[in-house]
């Protein structure tokens, strides 16, 4: 491998985008560069960004790099942790789901203004502005959240293949691969097609959930309820804590930059505001659905298993599976396992997009993105083989996470605060100090975990 010493972004759905959409001095405009269905859209977006198309039509071009970050908040640790937090809690940690949806809608917006802003990815402005030996670490650490988030994602796919088609799990896991592999390769039709797929999955999963809520019949007062603010003991933080870092992804505030960098380059400053108004319509649309989602899970949880004494089920995603069939009925589990499978296949593809912009960013380095995969998916595999509880790796996976969210999140704050660097898109002081306050409390979280899980402090 070679440094890489242009300033290309790396290989993700807005690679093809390399100069100003708005540039018709250019000898050639770059919609000529672009496959049809991308010039349809970068012709769309500057109708919009020109005030003739308004509404629906004129948000139109800009929806999809949300929904791709989004994938990553549904992804099968999200079923592990809130099925978990359901099954044993009950809705007593609604109001930590809902909370970690608020930080991702803030934190998502930041960093896809911040690509906005610069043309530059979040690992990228690290590189520019910190020491090698600062950016290195960043690197190895963004290279284990990538490796638990693989971990995350495989086997919640395996599981899903197993439990729909009775498959053995390593087998279901290879076919996994397969299926990424598959997702990945359609960005070499335009970043139109992965977005549209990466959609269509996403209401997959949200149509399972919603069918599911209807069976369970869930307390209005128990929801309502949940959404005090609360815990019940260090498990409940270890959940709160794994739950946050599901929700609250390191490795999508690093690619959601790069899916806006160039997918729709603004030339004024007026033009990039418009942009991030756009985007962040975006942010809100799927954010929304994401949350919605991850609700949903708990409050199936708490409904079906809590409310019968059975405060385990959710600590294995195939109990999960069979007594949601039992008890729901109604074919439950089959959605269930859908879903499941879904959100495995879609957030493992995002994953690789992810590691590649941070391997690029940070260290000026690339790999060829197929290969990336191949080897970002051994450690899953290995999970897998060696017969690890696959429900409790989920569990864990996403406290390392949570671990990984402050090195992506404080860099994010620094940079967005800068008026010399974002211009115009710049932070309003209230946004920077909502940030601060996200990343203060996420940190404490993980400080008072280490603390009672060492015996620390008393809970």
């Amino acid at each position: 491998m070679a440094p890489d010493r242009t300033e290309e972004p790396p290989d993700a759905p807005s690679s093809r985008l390399t100069a100003s959409v708005h540039d018709r001095s250019a000898p050639e405009h770059p919609i000529d560069d672009v496959l049809p269905g991308e010039a349809r859209v970068l012709e769309a977006a500057q109708e919009s960004l020109a005030g003739r198309r308004r509404g629906i039509r004129g948000l139109w071009p800009f929806l999809g790099p949300a929904f791709i970050a989004a994938v990553a908040y549904v992804d099968p640790g999200n079923f592990a942790t809130n099925m978990a937090a359901g099954a044993r809690f009950g809705y007593l940690l609604l109001w930590v789901v809902l909370a970690a949806n608020l930080m991702a809608m803030l934190v998502q917006s930041m960093s896809a203004k911040l690509g906005i802003a610069t043309r530059r990815n979040l690992p990228e402005v690290c590189r520019d502005r910190f020491s090698r030996r600062t950016n290195v670490f960043l690197w190895i650490q963004a290279e284990v959240v990538a490796m638990a988030t693989d971990i995350a994602e495989f086997v919640g796919a395996a599981i899903g293949l197993q439990l729909l088609f009775n498959i053995a799990l390593f087998p279901a896991a290879l076919l996994t691969g397969v299926g990424a592999f598959a997702i990945l390769a359609l960005q070499s039709r335009g970043f139109r097609r992965l977005e549209a797929v990466i959609a269509a999955l996403i209401g997959v999963i949200v149509g399972a959930f919603a069918l599911q809520v209807l069976m369970a019949n869930p307390s209005r007062s128990g929801i309502a309820g949940g959404f005090v603010p609360g815990f019940s003991g260090t498990e409940s933080v270890l959940l709160a804590v794994g739950i946050i870092g599901a929700t609250v992804m390191p490795h999508v505030i690093y690619l959601h930059s790069a899916l806006t960098q160039t997918r729709i380059v603004g030339v004024t400053e007026e033009e990039k505001r418009r942009i991030f108004r756009f985007e962040l319509v975006d942010v809100v649309i799927a954010m929304s659905i994401a949350g919605v989602v991850n609700l949903c899970m708990l409050i199936i949880a708490a409904s079906t298993f809590h409310g019968r004494g059975l405060i385990d089920v959710g600590d294995d995603l195939t109990q999960v599976y069979e007594a949601l069939g039992t008890y729901l009925g109604a074919h439950a589990d089959t959605l269930f396992g859908i879903a499941l499978l879904a959100s495995g296949l879609s957030s493992s593809s995002v994953g690789t997009l992810a590691g590649q912009v941070v391997m690029q960013g940070f260290i000026g380095r690339r790999i060829p993105l197929f290969l990336r995969r191949l080897v970002t998916m051994t450690p899953a595999l290995i999970v897998v083989a060696v017969g690890i509880d696959p429900s409790r790796a989920l569990v864990l996976s996403q406290v390392v996470l949570s671990f990984g969210i402050p090195f992506a999140l404080v860099p994010l704050i620094l940079f967005c605060r800068n008026a010399g660097l974002m211009g115009s898109l710049v932070n309003r002081r209230t946004t920077t100090a909502a940030a601060v306050l996200v990343a203060a409390v996420i940190i404490s979280l993980n400080v008072f975990l280490l603390a009672s899980t060492f015996g620390l402090v008393a809970v």
